[in-house]
Order: C-alpha cells, then structure tokens, then sequence
C-alpha cells in the first residue's frame, strides 16, 4: 500500500510518500480501507520532533484522523464487518496511508448521511472542543464562550457544540471569509481578531460583563488579553500555543478566573467514552456537521502541513489517497 513515512523529524519536506506492507489486523483489530485522512496542527508537532506528548519511533506514519470502509478483522471481533462505513478516532499504524490498521475500540460506526471527508474531520477537533467546554471549562447553559480561531476545525467545533448545549458564542477569525464562515455557524458575534481594540468589542458585546469561557488556540498571543475580558470567575482553556507569555497575575485575583490546559491525548477511557457517545450522537441529530475546507491528494502531505499552519484557517485540511 502507499502510506506517508517519517524517517527523520523536520520540516514538511521529511513526509515522504512510500510502498509499504498492508498490516494485517490481529485479535480485536480492524483494517480500514482509507477514504479520507484529516491533517491537524499536532501532526506537524509531532514531525519536528517538538511534540511532548507523543514522540513517535522512526519511522511512523502520522495521523489519528480516518474514515473509511471495513477491509478486514481479526480473530475475535465481531463488531464490525468488511465493507462497514467508520470514522477513526485513532489509529496503530496511522491515519496518512491507503489503510489504517485500528484496535476495536478506535472505530465507530458513520451514518450514511456523512461523508468520508467531513468525517476524516470529527475526532481531534470535536474532541478536544468538547472536552475543553465540558469536561474541563465546565460550561452551563446560559454562558457566554469566547472561541479564538473559530474558524479553524476546532474553532467550527467548539461553535457546534456551544450551539447544541445552549451557549452564547463569540468568535474571532483573521479574514472576511472565516467571519462569514464563523456567522453562517451560528457564532452570535464575530470580531476579527487582526482588528485593533477588538477585544473592548467583545466586552461591549456582553455589557461589560465578560465572558464566561475562553477557548484559546493561540495563548502566547492572546492569554495576557483574555484575563482582562472574563468574568468573574471566567475559566480560560488553552488548546493551542507556539511560545510563551507574560500575563499579570492580579488579573486572575481580581477576577477568582482558571486557566486550564487541555491536551486530547490523555483523556481517561471514560471521559473518552462520554465524548464518543456524543460525537456518535451529534451525527446521527445532525448537530456535528464538520467543515472541510481543503482536499489534497496523500501525494501533498507536505503542502497540507504547510497549509495547516497557515493564519487564516477555514474548516479541516483531508488527505485523500
């Protein structure tokens, strides 16, 4: 099969495309025939070798996201069957490939109605939005929640969610077409976050009150700021940071706030659960509606973590072998 291969960490030039063995599933395995494979930022991460979480051994194929068709099972598992639609949420041999070998418990089954791109776009994003709002923000019905980069898969994410539970969102994207993106998501108030003294925007939107709930893709830019739009006792859950930053300690006195991290990799098996149920739940009511804003052929791996990386995020990034 032709699969992505990392041999060395480094720039987007080390994803070659290769001809490699197709795995065989063992005991309570699933062989995926890949449909679609969504790229997320930590994917880029993990190539440079600058990713804590997870240092993979050389060589690996990247990726966690998939959707595809049942190709095969292992001895014992009888949950699925050849020829089943699924969406991963994860992978053993990685998601950048023609197949994807999964353990049982890393696929869930795709309605019809759902696309293999679009659900090459569920797991990382709508995972870590939920947990970050739920899990971890603990938001309520009623609440505001700022979302930074909402245009981005989990920014998109995270508005689905807010909107399903009952949440007053805001959200901020670089560009008129990610304001436009974000508005035809429901988002209730939309700021361009280039836009100097947006965030006195966001206050007056809420009567000078604040926010409740901060999702923030981008702390080393905009942590400092966001303590001075909360709430009291506002809750900030950074999901995304490339550096670091300074904030003013007095500023989470005054205001008794949080500030959380949250990383998807260690989510425990039963709050995975929860959010799977969810995900499954959502798609079958029509609440997770994933965008995809770009296909790329397995052939442009590198340019798709280019574009990745990129300002300006509109939807999720899929690979197509």
């Amino acid at each position: 099969m032709r699969a992505i291969r990392v041999h060395q960490f480094g720039d987007p030039s080390v994803l070659q495309i290769e001809e490699i063995p197709t795995p065989k599933p063992g005991p309570c395995q699933v062989l995926v025939k890949v449909h679609a494979a969504g790229v997320n930022p930590y994917d880029t991460y993990m190539r440079s070798g600058d990713y804590g979480a997870i240092t993979p051994e050389l060589p690996y194929t990247p990726g966690s996201d998939a959707a595809g068709v049942v190709e095969s099972v292992g001895p014992d598992t009888y949950t699925f069957e050849p020829g089943a639609r699924v969406y991963t949420t994860g992978t053993l041999s990685g998601a950048y490939a023609e197949y994807a070998l999964c353990g049982i418990d890393q696929v869930h089954p795709l309605p019809e109605h759902t696309g293999y791109s679009q659900a090459a776009a569920l797991y990382v994003p709508y995972a870590t939005a939920y947990r970050a709002l739920f899990q971890f923000a603990q938001a309520k019905r009623g609440e505001t929640v700022l979302i930074h980069g909402a245009s981005g898969g989990v920014g998109l994410a995270a508005i689905q969610w807010a909107r399903r539970f009952g949440l007053r969102t805001i959200g901020t994207a670089g560009s008129e077409k990610g304001l436009q993106l974000i508005a035809e998501q429901s988002a209730e108030h939309c700021f361009n976050h280039n836009s100097p003294g947006y965030q006195e925007e966001i206050l007056e939107a809420t009567n000078g009150r604040g926010v409740n709930v901060i999702l923030e893709m981008l702390a080393n830019v905009n942590l400092a700021h966001d303590l001075k739009i909360l709430a009291h006792r506002g809750r900030v859950v950074v999901i995304g940071s490339r550096g670091d930053v300074q904030i003013t300690p007095r500023d989470l006195m005054t205001r008794e706030t949080k500030v959380m991290g949250v990383q998807i990799w260690r989510t425990p098996a039963d709050e995975a659960n929860e959010i799977y149920a969810a995900i499954d739940a959502g798609l079958k009511n029509g609440t997770v509606q994933p965008v995809v804003g770009l296909e790329l052929p397995l052939t442009e791996a590198a340019e798709s973590h280019r574009r990745v990386m990129e300002p300006g995020a509109l939807g999720k990034i899929v690979l197509v072998p």
